[in-house]
């Protein structure tokens, strides 16, 4: 059972991360030839404070 974890800054449209979610699991099926019901994603948001790039947040910008 392949487990996909994205992890991304919030902000997307639940409709964005549906769009993802099939996506994901399509390029899964097709590469590892697991059935689409054996593959689990996660989405993991952060906040723009919980996120930072040399040495800065992205919410300090």
């Amino acid at each position: 059972m392949p487990y996909v974890t994205v992890k991304m800054l919030e902000g997307r449209t639940e409709e964005q991360k549906k769009a993802l979610v099939e996506k994901v699991t399509d390029a899964v099926t097709e590469t590892t030839g697991a059935s689409k019901e054996a593959v689990v994603v996660f989405i993991e948001e952060m906040s723009k404070n919980h996120y930072a790039v040399a040495g800065k947040r992205l919410s300090d910008n």
